[in-house]
């Protein structure tokens, strides 16, 4: 209860413009909120969503938008900016991925068909060749379409350990692969 007290007392400090009391709010949350966020997103983006939200009641500081309890408020608000940061990356995963299997579909002519081929079964070596837990991942995700969210829920994992598996299995494809990367993104057509 003495919390609460004290961040009502720092909110009405916040609404004057005193931005030692938004210092004071910043270090007590900050920690919690990022590490909160890492639950769902990168470090990174987990640290970006704690100060856009953290920021933005600094901004509306005058309107009357905590009814309960700030801690609930910020978390609920660090929620749902990581909620729509997977859904901006997983739009921008899309995007990218038709934006190349656009481009490969162009340029692709008959005669390539056979390096397409050699490419298929250089392929499925290397994706055999993942580490268990990189190859289901990424497989559930790239062939089978699946979400970062569904395949976390699935497996039992955080949705970051998923994105992170999966991140690594396409480093260690990439690195595999070079030389056959544009025509990568063809085969990873998703239904």
């Amino acid at each position: 209860m003495e919390t609460q007290h004290m961040d009502v007392m720092l909110l009405k400090r916040l609404k004057s413009g005193d931005s030692t009391a938004f210092d004071v709010l910043f270090r007590r949350y900050y920690p919690m909120l990022c590490a909160y966020a890492c639950r769902f997103v990168s470090l990174e983006s987990a640290e970006e969503i704690a100060q856009d939200a953290l920021l933005w009641l600094w901004e509306h500081r005058e309107d009357e938008i905590i009814q309960y309890s700030l801690s609930k408020y910020l978390l609920k608000s660090v929620y749902h900016r990581a909620l729509n940061r997977l859904e901006q990356e997983q739009m921008q995963l899309n995007a990218d991925t038709r934006f190349y299997q656009d481009l490969v579909e162009n340029v692709l002519e008959e005669e390539d068909l056979c390096q397409l081929h050699e490419l298929t079964a250089r392929l499925g070596e290397a994706i055999r060749r993942l580490p268990p837990l990189y190859r289901e991942a990424f497989l559930k995700h790239r062939l089978k379409g699946q979400t970062y969210k569904e395949i976390a829920d699935e497996l039992g994992v955080s949705v970051q350990t998923v994105n992170y598996r999966i991140g690594q299995a396409l480093k260690l494809l990439a690195q595999e692969l070079k030389d056959y990367l544009p025509l990568l993104l063809f085969l990873f057509q998703i239904p």
